[in-house]
């Protein structure tokens, strides 16, 4: 196992997840110490999802510990676990934006893990100028800030992207998670967007930890990767010491023993 500090930022010890008779993990054990840039690699149904839900704090392991920056988090009440998903961005596979919404509302929504109901709503609909141009700033950032006001729905899945992208680190985390956040893309989009992660938190030292089915990207821009197949991981290296065969039968073992459904 690959650490890099004694403070670790995630620490999976040993964790389990069912769904009813389904595995989703079965014992799963990873560190990730601050400023890491790891890339959760497997066939469908490996577990990928469920060990990011674990580290975001959406999923209680049923057995095992997961520490999630310093804290239990099966020991943590439901307002010390909104406090602790706000230090984590997430960047889901759907991207869950709000379609009928503008960009700026979607993105401004990134900081209500940080605000009263009260701010919330007020954020949304009469947002600060100071709000206003942080959320420009990202959009430029990412490369779609023309798009500041548009309705969501009527932008490209590409730029939809990127707003999830924007959402994210407006929500200013200490850490950002991302599940397959280019599986709907072509591959100039899916390579231009893995790129543009990796060096925004490069750039501002933020933990990062994505899952991928595109090995080529995860080897081109991942010091480190694990692998993972039927809920639990089979490798955890340095990329630079995986060879294509490892790669291979990571994905040609899991289609005989994935789980069911991805969680």
């Amino acid at each position: 196992m690959i650490t890099s500090a004694n403070n670790h930022e995630f620490k999976i010890d040993c964790v389990t997840v069912r769904y009813g008779a389904t595995t989703a993990l079965d014992g799963v054990s990873l560190n990730i110490s601050p400023g890491e840039c790891v890339a959760v690699v497997g066939p469908s149904g490996a577990g990928k999802t469920t060990l990011l839900r674990v580290m975001n704090c959406t999923v209680r392991p049923t057995s095992g510990r997961a520490i999630v920056h310093g804290h239990v988090i099966s020991t943590l009440s439901a307002g010390q676990l909104r406090r602790l998903r706000a230090k984590v961005g997430f960047i889901h596979q759907d991207l869950s934006l709000v379609p009928n919404l503008r960009v700026i509302q979607n993105v401004l929504s990134g900081k209500f893990g940080h605000q009263s109901l009260a701010g919330a709503l007020r954020a949304m609909i009469f947002p600060a100028r100071r709000e206003c141009m942080s959320a420009h700033n990202l959009l430029e950032r990412v490369g779609v800030q023309e798009k500041l006001y548009e309705r969501t729905d009527r932008l490209s899945g590409g730029q939809q992207q990127r707003v999830a992208i924007a959402r994210a680190l407006y929500q200013d985390p200490v850490t950002l998670l991302a599940d397959e956040p280019v599986s709907s893309v072509d591959p100039a989009r899916a390579r231009a967007t893995v790129s543009l992660l990796t060096q925004i938190c490069r750039e501002q030292g933020l933990t990062l930890c994505m899952s991928l089915h595109r090995l080529e990207l995860a080897r081109e821009f991942f010091p480190r990767l694990v692998g993972m197949r039927a809920g639990r991981i089979v490798f955890d290296r340095r990329a630079e010491q995986l060879g294509d065969n490892e790669f291979r039968s990571l994905y040609r073992l899991g289609t005989n023993n994935m789980i069911e459904d991805e969680r």
